[in-house]
């Protein structure tokens, strides 16, 4: 009877010590399966969100637009080219040309070219079959002008008219008289200031003026 309750007695003992270590170091069944879940739920919303796509620079847009635009109003951009370019019937005639001169104009450019020695000029105002008096008292013919421009070596600080009269002889003709000043630096190195009276005779020939007949005569210098 003695073993017998001492049996009990041990196995109550045994069950109570087993009971209360169990208490002590509880291993609750949820906390594998929740940090399972937890990390399984991470992973999915990390995978599963959708990366945002960079939209492309405006400015590329734009450019890209800008070929299209140009190519859907071929009129525009022709308008635009159109506007952009210069326009040449506007262009100022820096020299007329001698067939547009009237006779005063022509004698003004005549002796500018002398400044310039611009022979082509004193040339085309020659009429092919002149004839005239230098300031030499020499009878001279159109070589004889040309050969003169040709070889003037004297440097010219200023050259101008002065007091020009223009006489109209009907529409093709016209007789200028006037004074024309020269003044620079021989070839020499001396200083001059030269003052000529001239009268000029012009005719309409071939549309433009031509000097036909000349008298120079030098009053000072």
């Amino acid at each position: 009877m003695k073993i017998i309750i001492s049996f009990f007695a041990t196995a109550f003992l045994a069950a109570m010590t087993f009971a209360q270590e169990e208490s002590a170091s509880p291993v609750p069944e949820s906390t594998a399966p929740a940090t399972e879940e937890k990390a399984s739920a991470t992973v999915e919303e990390t995978t599963a969100k959708p990366v945002e796509a960079v939209p492309a620079p405006t400015v590329t847009a734009e450019k890209k637009a800008e070929p299209a635009k140009a190519a859907a109003s071929p009129a525009a951009a022709q308008k635009t080219a159109s506007a952009a370019k210069p326009a040449t019937s506007a262009a100022p005639a820096a020299k007329m040309p001698a067939k547009n001169m009237d006779p005063r104009d022509a004698e003004n450019a005549w002796e500018a070219a002398v400044m310039k020695h611009d022979y082509s000029t004193v040339e085309g105002f020659l009429a092919a079959d002149f004839m005239g008096v230098s300031a030499k008292n020499k009878f001279v013919g159109r070589s004889d002008v040309l050969s003169q421009a040709k070889g003037d070596k004297d440097t010219y600080k200023s050259t101008k008219n002065e007091r020009l009269n223009v006489k109209m002889y009907g529409k093709d003709v016209a007789i200028v008289t006037g004074r024309a000043r020269e003044v620079g630096t021989g070839k020499d190195g001396k200083a001059f200031d030269r003052t000529y009276l001239f009268t000029d005779t012009w005719m309409m020939r071939g549309g433009k003026w031509q000097c036909i007949a000349s008298q120079i005569s030098k009053i000072k210098g």
